[in-house]
């Protein structure tokens, strides 16, 4: 199963193409995880590798683990310093009247005993910026190319929900819910000292040319 996802393979670094559908951790909803198969991704170490960072379980692409504890920290520090480069492919439900943009939208968590928790626009809360371009058009729909400069939880589903008022196609949270959501972790990239910068890109899984968009962008 893993070895064709495996994107980045070093002493220290390992990056995945993560299917969508796969929780990275376990949870109430989630009891299988990619937790379950790390052990399948130790590739001779007797470590087992660990999550840098987190997908949401409906999206594909681009995840970072780390194959040893001093590995984890330095990926860990340079995600809180900013200087890992990520960039995403969403299917949109429209399309935007402008062509490219910037969404400048702090985020909130909130909670209810009838729908749970989601994340909403709130001056007061965590900044999120994202950065988006529409990249091709096909039945209606936008295919976008997005380069957040923050990584909050949902962040991109928000702002597309909330930001452009035109939610990631089959998100069941922030749109209609109607068939898969078209989210995926394209690229990943970060330098690091003395040795070559972890570089990935993940090819775009079969739901996006199922919606009509066969290539992803140059």
């Amino acid at each position: 199963m893993w070895q064709d996802r495996i994107l980045f393979l070093d002493g220290e670094a390992l990056v995945i193409d993560k299917p969508a559908g796969m929780a990275v951790h376990p949870g109430p909803r989630t009891p299988r995880s990619l937790e379950d198969f790390l052990g399948d991704l130790r590739f001779g170490f007797r470590r087992l590798p660990q999550p840098v960072h987190r997908l949401d379980r409906d999206t594909s692409g681009c995840l970072l683990l780390s194959r040893n504890p001093k590995a984890h920290v330095r990926f860990n520090q340079a995600f809180e310093a900013g200087a890992v480069r990520k960039s995403y492919l969403a299917v949109l439900d429209g399309v935007p009247d402008k062509a490219e943009g910037t969404i400048d939208l702090p985020l909130a968590k909130v909670s209810s005993a009838e729908a749970g928790w989601r994340m909403v626009g709130d001056a007061g809360g965590k900044r999120a910026v994202s950065h988006w371009r529409v990249v091709a058009e096909a039945k209606g729909r936008a295919l976008v190319h997005f380069t957040p400069e923050t990584g909050r939880t949902h962040q991109l589903r928000v702002h597309a929900a909330s930001g452009l008022g035109l939610p990631i196609s089959g998100d069941p949270v922030y749109g209609a819910g109607k068939g898969p959501m078209l989210l995926h972790a394209w690229t990943l990239a970060f330098d690091r000292d003395g040795k070559a910068p972890v570089e990935a890109k993940a090819p775009l899984p079969p739901s996006f040319p199922y919606a009509g968009f066969p290539d992803a962008p140059g």
